[in-house]
């Protein structure tokens, strides 16, 4: 396939450049430039008017669970959970990314390895949906959090964990998560409970990174998410206690952080549907977390875009209203975008997505509006491509 979209505003996943042309052969971007320049075979490619229109990469949202799909009981969810079933709900969550402009996803947590493997049949493209990198089962402690719910493996002491992340990575996992606190919803155990020590985690870290492998560390208290960090974690997932230490140690590692506002937003927004225990974490939570994350921006913290899209009334695609929510909370729709993007690509280590530059995949998305000058035309994609082939199109 062989198209060509003309005189867009483009965002590239780094800067704003008007007035441009994109064509796109077998998958690839095969030239970027101004529209007045564009060579001849771009010309004779299927046209793609991009007139008052911004192109985008492909939105990539780093925090999902695609075999739960975001109703109020997320441990009655994770009770009916067979191999089968789980593969079927993966299957129909990661084509709904696609329909918001989602193209990557990483999957942080599921039974077995069954996510590893939707990832590996849409890829070979057995089925449609949005590419997924996924950690296969997380790490926690022995009655930490996720224990109950299926999507996480205990286990405890350096060694040990050391044979975990081999045998996730054996499984299929690309990335390897770490639950370095308690969490919110499971019972029993505080959201900011300190969970691995920081012995535990490094050892993780040490062994994902041989393997070349991205680690991610579900952190919500500033104790875990500072033993995450310290122990050298690629991102930190939740980071809803952001002190001025944290901030510090995470703008000069490089650390991405995750806020995932979304997971907040879904259970605060349903009291009445949600468990109280998770209800009372929550409402605990959301005053750190505005102030986290104002410090967290002031303090030139990279930020991905990761929604936990999974948890309770927070469906899948909902990156758009993560990207609402940063911006509301502090962050320019410019640092937004390059989260959901150019960020992203970095953090999950697809270097061949993120960017619009020639030979990258044409993941690429078509927006009526620019999200850059309102974050909300995300809400609203016209026309998405995912490795050059047209997923969603409501030009």
């Amino acid at each position: 396939m062989s198209l060509y979209i003309s005189n867009v505003t483009l965002f590239d996943g780094r800067t704003v450049k008007t007035k441009q042309g994109v064509h796109v052969h077998d998958g690839a971007i095969e030239w970027v430039g101004a529209h007045t320049r564009a060579p001849r075979t771009a010309l004779a490619a299927s046209p793609v008017d991009g007139t008052g229109m911004t192109l985008t990469p492909g939105l990539i949202d780093c925090h999902v669970h695609l075999q739960f799909d975001g109703g109020a009981d997320f441990a009655g969810e994770a009770a009916e959970l067979t191999p089968a079933l789980a593969a079927l709900k993966s299957s129909k969550n990661a084509q709904k990314h696609l329909e918001h402009g989602v193209t990557t996803v990483r999957d942080l947590g599921g039974i077995d390895a069954v996510s590893c493997q939707v990832g590996v049949a849409i890829e070979k493209h057995m089925i449609q949906g949005a590419r997924v990198i996924a950690a296969g089962r997380a790490l926690t402690i022995t009655g930490g959090h996720g224990h109950n719910v299926g999507f996480a493996r205990e286990v405890d002491g350096p060694d040990m964990i050391r044979k975990a992340v081999r045998e996730e990575i054996r499984g299929g996992a690309r990335a390897i998560k770490v639950v370095a606190t308690g969490g919110v919803l499971t019972p029993g155990i505080g959201a900011t409970f300190t969970a691995f020590t920081p012995e535990e985690i490094a050892a993780a870290v040490d062994e994902a990174h041989k393997w070349d492998r991205g680690v991610a560390a579900h952190a919500i208290g500033s104790g875990g998410i500072l033993n995450a960090v310290l122990a050298g974690v690629d991102s930190v997932e939740h980071c809803n206690q952001v002190t001025t230490q944290i901030a510090k140690e995470m703008k000069e590692r490089g650390t991405f952080r995750s806020p995932t506002l979304m997971a907040l937003r879904g259970m605060l927004e349903h009291p009445d549907e949600v468990p109280p225990y998770a209800i009372e974490k929550a409402q605990k939570l959301e005053h750190e977390s505005r102030d986290s994350q104002r410090r967290a921006v002031k303090a030139g913290i990279r930020h991905v875009c990761g929604t936990d899209a999974g948890t309770p009334f927070n469906p899948h695609g909902n990156a758009p209203n993560e990207l609402i929510d940063m911006v509301a909370w502090g962050m320019t729709p410019l640092k937004a975008m390059q989260a959901a993007t150019a960020n992203g690509a970095e953090l999950l280590r697809v270097p061949e997505i993120g960017t619009v530059e020639t030979g990258k995949q044409a993941d690429l998305v078509l927006y009526g509006e620019n999200p850059l000058e309102d974050i909300t035309a995300t809400l609203q994609p016209m026309f998405v491509l995912k490795g050059g082939a047209v997923v969603h199109d409501v030009r």
